[in-house]
């Protein structure tokens, strides 16, 4: 067998988003503007830098930028091997390329690749199925955040449960429960107003406007072996926000631990 991974995986998308080149390089190319939408992230902001993702308690995604060209171009490897725990030798690093190309009319198209080698291993296909139903919602975050709060920074918060049973029947627990409408109808979120700004497959996408602006990302993904996690991720802009997380937090999870899913 081979032990030098050749297998090609690849993922290849596109989204439209509002502002100037420069506004989107610094949603996509700095530490500020990626926590703003992505997940908590810590970057030295220069080609050669390090690279760090925070994905939830004690867990993290490591890595370093590999060209840096503002405002137009940046490249960044991830430790995919040290992520999965899998021997170094079996997995390439996993690469990331922006391309932002500015639009008429004030808007910019930002062209995402990411791409590894494996040894075509199962779980390698898997890992590659889940990753762009995974990571395409973040780009709704992006457009909301740009359209919105572009330049502000972020404060997170984060709440999730793992129940048994289905994931369809636990996000129409979570979505009945919260009184998630379609895209476009007002409502009222466990004390916070805001818009449904986006509905996806077991995912709604809600911009907060009172008592703190930011947005909330609903959501419920398939453990396998009969569970099924639900969660909620924040993104607020307000001096307040820190003491609202301190508040809401706990509040939430003891909220999704409560949800009553249909059998």
């Amino acid at each position: 067998m081979s032990t030098t991974p050749n297998v090609p995986y690849r993922l290849e998308f596109s989204v439209e988003v509002p502002g100037t080149p420069e506004q989107v390089w610094q949603a996509i190319a700095t530490a500020k503007g990626m926590s703003a939408w992505f997940t908590p992230t810590e970057m030295e902001e220069r080609e050669g830098g390090s690279l760090h993702f925070t994905m939830g308690p004690e867990m993290g995604s490591d890595g370093h930028v590999t060209a840096w060209e503002p405002p137009r171009r940046i490249v960044y490897e991830e430790d995919w091997a040290a992520l999965m725990g899998k021997d170094p030798d079996a997995l390439s690093p996993l690469t990331s390329e922006f391309i932002v190309e500015a639009q008429s009319g004030g808007t910019c198209i930002v062209r995402v690749t990411s791409s590894g080698f494996g040894r075509g291993a199962d779980w390698e296909s898997e890992f590659w199925d889940t990753m762009a139903p995974g990571w395409m919602p973040f780009f709704d975050n992006l457009r909301l955040y740009l359209s919105h709060f572009p330049g502000q920074e972020a404060t997170h918060f984060e709440a999730s449960t793992s129940h048994p049973g289905d994931a369809d029947a636990l996000w129409s627990s979570l979505r009945q429960g919260l009184g998630l409408g379609d895209e476009g109808t007002a409502v009222e979120v466990r004390g916070s107003t805001g818009t449904v700004e986006r509905v996806g497959e077991r995912q709604t996408l809600v911009r907060l406007t009172a008592p703190v602006p930011g947005m909330l990302s609903v959501y419920a993904w398939d453990e396998g072996e009969s569970r099924a996690t639900a969660g909620v991720r924040a993104y607020l802009f307000s001096a307040n926000a820190a003491d609202y997380v301190r508040r809401e937090e706990p509040a939430w999870q003891a909220w999704l631990q409560g949800i009553a899913v249909e059998a």
